[in-house]
């Protein structure tokens, strides 16, 4: 079968991570995987190359006509049997390209949209929120089948894109445990020597781009209670710039805790200082499905996360391993910082649960197998149709 995906660009983030990573699984399944991406942004090119995929650019101008001809042209000349989209853009420019060749679709719904939580965020438009929610309900209807990351989206976007939810097909993302690697002493010293941090020092990472969304700024009002209780701490951000850094910056020095704060920009190699850190910390307001909490408990890295439904579905149902804190709780996120850096035993104890956890579902193999099951089923509905 050969599958193209359209995808925003291949900038990293959760969903281009979790492409670059699934690619060489669907590969081995017979899988022939094409990838087009609309704006040429560095990031999982390589990775996605090496894994077997063919890239395809779709950069140019014209806005979203331009970008519709360029993918229709590209459909037409490599005649996919089916295309897969990701992301808002990508999802509107790939659906109206291959609905005009009559082609399957399957949009990926990684995230929940449209709510009072992005009409009021300060970082979004109230109008432009609402013509886009308007554009991608009319687009919706080009797709055979849809897929979400976690049940929650399934549920919260089936009803506000108004999709029956028998046509959404919940698949997790998961992580390869050979690529991610394992947790060892060795690793953790490389990666504290690379950082001139000493062996001693209690270290919380957060892995996010600095959006609202993402909560940094709570942990960032959370952090100076944590170093008055765990003196020494550091605070280090993987992450790329986004509209929230200069808040960061200035909220680190009204706070006095720029020295023990890192804003470490965009890293490949976060599975290294998720080895390092003693504790993981996931404040954000709202995730689709978070990956990089997929990835920390491979590599059992203790964790702190915000109690947002798809944290909780990643989880299990006796959340034994991780500790959740109220959303935008700040006491509640410096008191259970605090708590795993000081009680190391039951850090180890959660690690372990949240390894066996990823175990169990979020490996590769069962989440190429599913979407190898999705692929088989959207082509042959619409050959049937």
């Amino acid at each position: 079968m050969r599958v193209l995906t359209v995808i925003d660009s291949l900038a990293v983030g959760g969903a281009e991570q979790s492409l670059a990573a699934l690619t060489p699984s669907l590969i081995e399944r017979g899988i022939e995987m094409h990838v087009a991406y609309l704006v040429d942004r560095p990031g999982v090119g390589s990775e996605l190359v090496e894994g077997g995929a063919i890239l395809h650019p779709l950069v140019g101008g014209g806005g979203r006509p331009g970008a519709v001809r360029r993918a229709f042209t590209l459909m037409r000349r490599i005649r996919p049997d089916l295309v897969h989209t990701t992301l808002y853009t990508a999802d509107v420019i790939g659906r109206t390209a291959a609905w005009l060749l009559r082609i399957p679709v399957v949009s990926s719904i990684v995230t929940e949209s449209y709510g009072p939580e992005h009409i009021h965020n300060p970082e979004y438009s109230a109008w432009k929120v609402r013509a886009a929610y308007a554009v991608d309900a009319a687009t919706a209807r080009f797709v055979d089948r849809f897929h979400a990351v976690s049940e929650n989206s399934a549920a919260v976007m089936a009803q506000r894109l108004r999709i029956p939810l028998d046509r959404i097909e919940v698949i997790p993302r998961g992580r390869d445990p050979e690529r991610l690697g394992v947790r060892t002493e060795e690793r953790r010293r490389a990666v504290r020597d690379a950082l001139g941090i000493d062996e001693d020092v209690p270290v919380v990472l957060a892995v996010a781009r600095h959006y609202h969304m993402k909560g940094l700024d709570l942990v960032m009002r959370a952090f100076p209670a944590v170093r008055d209780a765990v003196p020494g701490a550091r605070f280090l951000v993987a992450g790329r710039d986004g509209p929230a850094t200069s808040e960061l910056l200035r909220m680190m020095d009204a706070a006095g805790i720029a020295d023990a704060v890192s804003l470490l920009g965009y890293r490949s190699d976060v599975p290294d200082l998720m080895s390092g850190c003693d504790v993981f910390v996931l404040p954000s307001r709202t995730e689709g499905s978070p990956g990089v909490l997929i990835e920390a408990m491979a590599l059992e890295a203790p964790t702190v996360a915000s109690d947002i439904p798809s944290v909780r579905e990643i989880a299990g149902g006796d959340q034994q391993s991780l500790i959740l804190a109220p959303v935008a709780a700040t006491d509640a996120f410096a008191e259970a910082i605090t708590k795993l850096l000081s009680d190391r035993e039951l850090a180890a104890t959660l690690a372990a649960a949240g390894r066996e956890r990823f175990l169990e579902r979020y490996t590769m193999a069962a989440v190429a197998e599913a979407t190898v099951r999705l692929y088989e089923r959207s082509a042959k509905g619409r050959i049937d149709g």
